[in-house]
């Protein structure tokens, strides 16, 4: 019987597992390894960060989870993979055997590249519920003695949306609270112009975005290059279209939350210390190709933030591609056909879409966009606002909650809802890219 295991059980790994379960049936093991025996809403952490969840509202206990669909679990880790071996080590000493692997395992938060970057440092984070939880209590006291506040993300960044949410929900909080008067906000970004996201835009995000700094009384610092985060506050440097300096800033703070660049996590280094030669890029991202197949390891299959995709243009300073909730979901659908066509003894024929559908609420209103697909040039470039999105967030959280407590990747009346918008997981045969 075959093997299939899939590393990472976040919002790509455990759709992963669901539909591998779903379409093979039990014709093949299908095991998960992570490093946390819960999954966590990512999406929810700016919330959290601003006490407007606990982490146990966004957490799920996963050892029931899988055993409810026939998925066996494990939340050893994995610490190093063999590709040559098929062979997987985990946290516990163990080593795991697969004939296909998934690599879902999201990012490792590059802090370290960035002088006085992350909780252990002097910024918040909002990647990780722990973050946020730990940010949480820090806004709370923040707020009983206010002061000047910047936010933004640094460069190599590739996830800006959610920099946009905290700031805003954090605005919207102070308002609730009456104190946003004693609280001057900077948001800094290595975005070459507010409403980039890493995407050149998405419809109008550049004039939407800025109006609502605007609005909320934000000031904004673009094409900037964080060199140094102290107690005290934020030194950047702010560069011209060509890469030159055109000014330095020392922007005084009491608190701080960036958003990190991102790299590969390391159990897909070698002993050495270098990454697996041809599994993925110098920066440690799994390289794929249009079926989500790695190209030299041609049994291993990966999905999400992990994958190695180019940034969608060069920026003055660099600039990542995010990976959004849809466009992972249509990876996994695509990954999911296309090792079942392996099992079968097919070549692989399924691409994903990768179609983006993004909310990013502030709390008192919010931005959605459309870009079908994710990477330009598109079909559909559409974004628009208002407080609906919001209430569209708070549905789709508890919405997604529900699809991993039930075990349900894709229920049908998602799939006819996004099939009548015209949002598929899957390029239609026959017009798959070159």
């Amino acid at each position: 019987m075959p093997k299939v295991v899939v590393i990472g059980a976040g919002i790509g790994g455990i759709p992963m597992a669901f539909e591998l379960r779903d379409m093979l049936g039990r014709s093949a093991d299908v095991t998960v390894v992570s490093d946390t025996d819960y999954f966590q809403f990512v999406p929810s952490n700016p919330w959290v960060a601003v006490g407007w969840r606990r982490p146990e509202d966004i957490k799920i206990a996963l050892p029931e989870v899988f055993a409810k669909k026939g998925v066996a679990f494990s939340s050893a880790g994995a610490t190093r993979l063999s590709p040559d071996e098929n062979k997987i080590y985990l946290g516990d000493g163990t080593t795991l055997d697969y004939d296909y692997l998934v690599i879902a395992t999201g990012p490792k938060l590059a802090f370290d590249e960035v002088e006085g970057l992350g909780p252990q440092g002097h910024t918040k984070s909002i990647c990780a519920v722990d973050h946020a939880d730990q940010a949480s209590k820090q806004w709370e006291a923040f707020c009983a003695d206010p002061g000047p506040m910047v936010v933004g993300a640094v460069q190599g960044a590739s996830c800006f949306g959610p920099a946009y949410e905290y700031a805003l929900c954090a605005v919207t909080d102070l308002r609730k609270r009456k104190i946003r008067d004693k609280v001057p906000m900077t948001f800094v970004t290595s975005e070459p112009y507010i409403g980039h996201l890493g995407l050149g835009g998405v419809g109008d995000t550049k004039g939407m975005l800025e109006s609502i700094l605007r609005d909320h009384d934000v000031k904004w610092i673009t094409n900037c290059k964080i060199d140094r985060i102290t107690a005290d506050g934020v030194e950047a440097t702010e560069v011209n279209e060509d890469g030159s300096v055109k000014r330095a800033h020392k922007l005084a703070s009491k608190f701080s939350m960036f958003l990190p660049a991102f790299r590969g996590v390391d159990c897909f280094r070698t002993d050495d210390g270098k990454w697996i030669e041809g599994l993925t890029n110098p920066r440690g991202f799994i390289l794929i190709d249009k079926h989500q197949r790695n190209p030299k390891y041609r049994n291993i299959f990966a999905v999400g933030v992990c994958t190695a995709i180019p940034p969608v243009e060069q920026t003055p300073v660099p600039t990542g591609t995010p990976k959004t909730g849809y466009l992972i979901e249509s990876m996994v659908t695509a990954t999911a056909h296309n090792i079942a066509d392996l099992i079968a003894n097919r070549e692989p024929t399924h691409e994903a879409t990768w179609n983006a559908v993004c909310l990013a609420d502030f709390g008192d209103s919010g931005v959605a966009f459309v870009a079908l697909p994710q990477i330009p040039p598109r079909n559909v470039n559409w974004s628009s606002q208002g407080y609906w999105v919001h209430l569209a967030k708070v549905a789709f959280e508890k919405y997604f909650l529900r699809k991993i407590r039930t075990g349900s990747s894709e229920p049908g009346y998602e799939r006819y809802v996004m099939k009548k918008l015209g949002i598929e997981r899957l390029k239609p045969a026959g017009k798959h890219a070159s």
